[in-house]
């Protein structure tokens, strides 16, 4: 007998399906999960966890018609899965492939991109403004895990949507919170029983009857409606959900398939924003991510029969984890160092920290904007606080940078993992925007560390320069070098010369400099001498370095992992410009003018020529071309 699986390629065929057979699929959507995931790694816990749900969102609605918003898009691989993109789901997050979030360009059913988190509710509501405008009358279904929930933009969406009464159907996935059965039983049959057709009529005609009595119908009415709120509070968490405005349904066992259904059903004919509360377990159908989610957050190949990873090549310590053990070593000694991460303690390389001193570390959600600006309150306090978030994700706090830290000069260190290319993670966790974005602001001094080394070096110069500092630093391990005994101050926008040559001068930054380095030993071979600068800084540059061998070589070459507009090589040409260098000929190698796209590092760079290979062929190219210097032709 063929697998129910193999007979599902769109949403239509689920309904075909008895709730028996249901039950049937959900097990063998589990298993296909496992047996691709395991091979090339993803969001496993998460989606184990929505298995039951997502067959019955789209057993009782009809995408692409109706519109499902999937928030992060952690949650979402069910839903590619029976949308037509099972045969290829094996290439998830390959070069290529599909990608590991919802995506526009990927399919009809996914009505709205993701991969960062707290957005499907704002998503949401202007879909449902949109078919108010438009006369259409499909149902709008945001899913939010309670972790994005933490984010102040789903709040901001719940009570614009709370106000605007608009049909909007919110399932909050809670994957966290522990419900004894009891409960969870009783909870149910009160769910039930308060989204049946009859209750909602019943309530309805009530409503009117006790408000056309004389004089005291109403305070009966508002009397019955506070008693009603009352057991529901008490009973639930939806007094919060009930006072924005929603009509909130739940807790719900999100893996009770005919109970989801039943649900999900009444609620398609409910007018106005509800909140249906569904509570599930990450990991659910597979022992070692039930005991242990968070391994099974992000994870890669793995064994299915032991739950164990495959293990790494092994080699030098990566730069996350460099970072957490310079700050807990530094930490030992200043009692003024406090860490902050928003919500990602083993992703940022804190939980060592957390271990060490957990009075001084600080856990604040998925909420980037707050951490920034509770580092600036911490540090007018004298305290030195340390906020380390993904460079992709420091982007969401952009104001709070400029207005509350920068504006006001507080030293407040932002260290930015994931800077520069990161992956399989694809366009939404590339790091490539982070010099561009924060080189402008007054006040701010912007560095990027050559190797592991340095970086502990630059952490150290970021907590004690008494000013806003950034560092950025790349996924993935060090080089390996040799460790200094003594962690260092580094003299603020000092560079230094490498290689020296009197041909071309390279200017790298970052993770780029080891590359450029070992692009002018093929560039050698070639009878190309080159010099190749670590700037260190990208803000300030090291002025004096830079104007001398842009001077003694005539032709610079900048490389760096971000985007050309605005960033590293944008700084050099200003300062050429500014120094009226108008003899000097400029290339600048670096992330184009659009989104790059999943796939590992190694292959990303490559494309890009940002490894060693692509340095050296396009410094090459350009010394050998007769292109004269930039600055010369815009005089």
């Amino acid at each position: 007998m063929s697998k129910l699986l193999e007979t599902i390629n769109s949403p239509s065929d689920l309904k075909q399906l008895s709730l028996e057979q249901l039950g049937t699929l959900a097990g063998e959507v589990r298993q296909f999960l496992l047996e691709n995931v395991s091979r090339t790694g993803g969001h496993l816990a998460s989606n184990l966890g929505a298995v039951e749900l997502t067959l019955a969102l789209h057993y009782c609605f009809d995408s692409p018609n109706d519109r499902f918003i999937w928030d992060v898009g952690h949650q979402a691989y069910t839903h590619k899965i029976i949308t037509g993109r099972r045969d290829r789901f094996h290439t998830q997050r390959q070069y290529g492939g599909l990608s590991g979030f919802p995506k526009r360009s990927e399919s009809p059913h996914d009505p709205f991109g993701a991969g960062h988190s707290s957005t499907s509710i704002s998503a949401g509501l202007g879909m449902a403004v949109a078919n108010d405008l438009k006369g259409e009358k499909h149902k709008v279904v945001a899913v939010i895990g309670d972790g994005s929930l933490t984010g102040g933009m789903a709040f901001e969406a719940l009570n614009q949507a709370g106000h605007l009464r608009k049909n909007l159907i919110v399932v909050l996935n809670d994957n966290e919170m522990s419900i004894s059965r009891n409960v969870g039983a009783f909870s149910t049959f009160i769910s039930r029983k308060m989204t049946g057709g009859y209750y909602r009529d019943l309530k309805k005609e009530m409503e009117g009857l006790l408000s056309s009595i004389p004089a005291f119908g109403r305070n009966i009415l508002h009397f019955a409606k506070r008693a009603e709120h009352s057991l529901k509070g008490f009973l639930t968490p939806g007094s919060l959900f009930e006072a924005l405005g929603f009509d909130y349904v739940g807790p719900v066992q999100g893996h009770d398939l005919p109970h989801l259904v039943e649900i999900l059903r009444d609620l398609k004919s409910v007018e106005g924003p509800v909140l249906v509360h569904v509570m599930t377990r990450k990991g659910c159908g597979y022992k070692p991510a039930e005991d242990n989610p968070g391994k099974f957050h992000g994870v890669g190949p793995f064994n299915i029969a032991t739950g164990e990873v495959a293990a790494a090549k092994g080699g030098p310590a990566s730069y996350t984890a460099m970072f957490g053990e310079t700050l807990v070593q530094l930490a030992a000694d200043d009692k003024k160092i406090v860490a902050i991460t928003a919500a990602m303690p083993d992703g940022t390389g804190l939980t060592p920290f957390a271990k060490a001193y957990p009075d001084r570390f600080f856990d604040v959600g998925i909420a980037e904007q707050h951490a920034l600006t509770f580092a600036a309150g911490l540090a007018t306090e004298g305290y030195r606080p340390v906020t380390a978030i993904y460079s992709t994700f420091a982007q969401r706090a952009y104001d709070q940078i400029f207005h509350d830290i920068c504006l006001q000069k507080l030293p407040v260190t932002l260290a930015m993992d994931r800077a520069g290319l990161v992956g399989d993670d694809g366009p939404t966790h590339h790091g490539v925007f982070d010099l561009s974005l924060f080189r402008h602001l007054p006040e701010m001094t912007l560095m990027a560390p050559k190797d592991e080394n340095e970086l502990r070096h630059m952490v150290k110069t970021a907590l004690y320069a008494g000013a806003p500092m950034a560092l950025r630093y790349p996924r993935g391990t060090g080089y390996g070098v040799q460790l200094d005994q003594e962690i260092r101050e580094l003299p603020i926008g000092r560079g230094e010369q490498l290689v020296a040559g009197d041909d071309v001068a390279i200017i790298a930054i970052g993770s780029t400099v080891y590359p450029a380095v070992e692009a002018a030993t093929r560039l050698a071979t070639a009878g190309i001498r080159a010099t190749v600068v670590n700037a260190r800084f990208v803000k300030p540059l090291d002025r004096e370095l830079i104007l001398a061998v842009a001077r003694r070589c005539g032709t610079v070459v900048t490389v760096e992992e971000n985007a050309l507009q605005g960033g590293f090589g944008t700084a050099v040409l200003e300062l050429l410009a500014d120094e009226r260098e108008t003899a000097v000929r400029v290339k600048r190698i670096g992330i184009p003018d659009r989104f790059v796209e999943h796939g590992s590092q190694a292959q990303l760079r490559k494309d890009l020529g940002l490894d060693a290979e692509g340095i050296a062929a396009t410094v090459e190219a350009f010394m050998r071309s007769k292109e004269r210097p930039v600055l010369a032709v815009a005089k």
